[in-house]
C-alpha cells in the first residue's frame, strides 16, 4: 500500500468520527439515531422493504434488522404493509411522520455540511460529491449491495 491509501484510510477514520457534526445524532433531542436514519433513508429511496431484503441491502443479520424495525414500527417511523406486487411478506414502508422526521434531520445535517463548505467553490463542492458517489458506488459493486440514487439529489447538471 502506498502512503496516499493510508492517508485515506486515516482521512475516512476521521470522517467517520466527524460524522455527529452533521449527521444523526444520539436519540436526545429529536434526533435520529445513525441507524434509524440509514434504515428510512433506504426505504425512503428505494420504496417498501421485506425483512430479508433489508437484511440483505445492509449485510445484517435479519435479527438485527427485526431488532431496528420494530424500534421505527414501535416509534410510528415505519409501517407493515401488504407486499405491493402480491408476494407473501410484508414489507415496511415509512410512514409520514417517519419522512418528515428524515428530512428534519437530513435538512440539519446539509445544514451541517454547508458550515464545512461555506469557503469551497461550487466547482470544488461538485467534484468533491462525485468522487464520495464514485467511491460508494465501487464498495456497492464490490459488495453488491448497491443503493438507489434518487433523481433529485443530483448535482446540478447530472438530471
Amino acid at each position: 500500500m502506498d502512503k496516499t491509501t493510508h492517508l485515506i484510510e486515516f482521512e475516512i477514520m476521521l470522517l467517520g468520527r466527524h460524522l455527529t457534526f452533521f449527521g444523526p445524532r444520539r436519540r436526545d433531542a429529536g434526533h435520529l439515531d445513525r441507524s434509524a436514519y440509514t434504515m428510512l433513508s433506504r426505504l425512503w429511496a428505494q420504496g417498501p422493504m421485506t425483512i430479508g431484503q433489508l437484511s440483505e441491502a445492509f449485510g445484517l443479520d435479519a435479527s438485527t434488522v427485526n431488532r431496528q424495525t420494530a424500534v421505527l414500527l414501535k416509534s410510528g417511523l415505519a409501517e407493515r404493509i401488504p407486499d405491493p406486487d402480491g408476494g407473501l411478506a410484508r414489507k415496511f414502508r415509512i410512514t409520514d411522520e417517519g419522512e418528515r422526521r428524515l428530512d428534519d434531520e437530513r435538512a440539519r445535517a446539509v445544514e451541517g455540511l454547508e458550515r464545512v463548505l461555506v469557503d469551497w467553490d461550487a466547482e470544488d463542492v461538485t467534484r468533491f460529491a462525485r468522487y464520495l458517489e464514485r467511491f460508494n458506488t465501487d464498495i456497492e459493486r464490490l459488495s453488491g449491495a448497491p443503493w438507489t440514487r434518487p433523481a433529485h439529489i443530483r448535482p446540478p447538471g447530472e438530471d
